[in-house]
């Protein structure tokens, strides 16, 4: 292995139409949602699973023209599961929408429960009124014709976080977890920095051809790649140690010297990540926090 095995380089190369579908793969068709932005790059990808009776994962926002987009691309086929990743706003709440105009079940990912904490984090991002069908934990799966769906828990990014493995292909939906185009937030008190590295290294451990994200095209080289995100956070982490080395007590200090040159519209981001990676270190006994673990707070180097 090389150094510039570890290197992360993203790929935001990903020509599509708003709510366009596109065949992507033997079984696998994708249409994605007109919601661009800092966070959501072009859009939610919402992925339809085989053919006739078919999945549909991450239906998106509660957004009208998304949802008859899905509807209008599947006449003369049937909705049967309803799958959903994770409760972020920009993937769930149409899938209630889509419920009620197709009676399919929705299945996936538990309910957001709040943690409790002095940081928001990205709570208020969370839909609130997701009502799954069925709960899927690790392993779970659901079947179609020629298909079959199984679960796996991918905590950090969200604390009910779930990818969903496609043997047939060797790919898994990697919603928020893995993307190519960017590093995913992980933002206490929900995100969690612990949970995402062992999540991480769960991924690592599987021989997947190719990764479908929630945001941007897919991971093409899920070794190489996993390897380098991996590295990445951990040069994240180094990072922050060696502000701490320096002096820097505050997370606005440590964010101001790793992320030169950062969008303003992800510095409150960044501010969290930095503090995913702190409650992190804390935890570990290389950190020390001198009070409440928050972005207001207050750090130093255990000796």
């Amino acid at each position: 292995m090389t150094d510039a095995d570890d290197k992360l380089v993203h790929s935001t190369a990903f020509d599509v139409k708003p709510d366009e579908m596109q065949q992507i793969s033997p079984l696998v068709r994708r249409l994605v949602e007109n919601n661009p932005g800092p966070f959501t790059f072009t859009g939610t990808c919402t992925y339809i699973v085989g053919r006739g009776d078919v999945a549909v994962i991450d239906p998106g926002r509660e957004n009208e023209a998304h949802t008859q987009a899905i509807i209008d691309a599947l006449k003369g086929e049937r909705i049967a599961w309803i799958v959903v990743s994770h409760t972020h706003k920009d993937h769930s709440p149409g899938a209630a929408l889509l419920a009620e105009r197709t009676g399919a079940p929705i299945v996936g990912c538990a309910p957001f429960i709040p943690k409790e904490g002095p940081e928001s984090g990205l709570d208020s991002a969370h839909d609130l009124s997701y009502k799954p069908t069925r709960v899927m934990k690790d392993g779970d799966a659901i079947e179609g014709d020629g298909f079959r769906l199984e679960a796996i828990e991918t905590p950090g990014h969200a604390s009910n976080h779930l990818a969903f493995a496609l043997p047939q292909e060797r790919s898994v939906f990697s919603a928020d977890h893995v993307m190519a185009w960017s590093t995913s937030i992980v933002a206490p008190p929900d995100g969690n920095m612990t949970e995402y590295m062992n999540s991480l290294d769960k991924m690592r451990a599987r021989d997947d051809a190719t990764l479908w994200p929630g945001h941007g095209g897919p991971v093409t080289e899920p070794p190489r790649y996993l390897r380098a995100l991996a590295a990445h956070r951990r040069q994240r982490e180094a990072a922050i140690v060696r502000c701490l080395n320096a002096g820097d007590e505050t997370i606005p200090d440590m964010v101001a010297r790793i992320y030169d040159g950062l969008d303003p519209r992800l510095v409150n981001a960044a501010a969290l990540s930095v503090l995913a990676h702190m409650e992190d270190l804390v935890t570990r006994g290389v950190a020390i926090a001198e009070g409440p673990i928050t972005v207001k707070g207050r750090y130093r180097r255990a000796s």
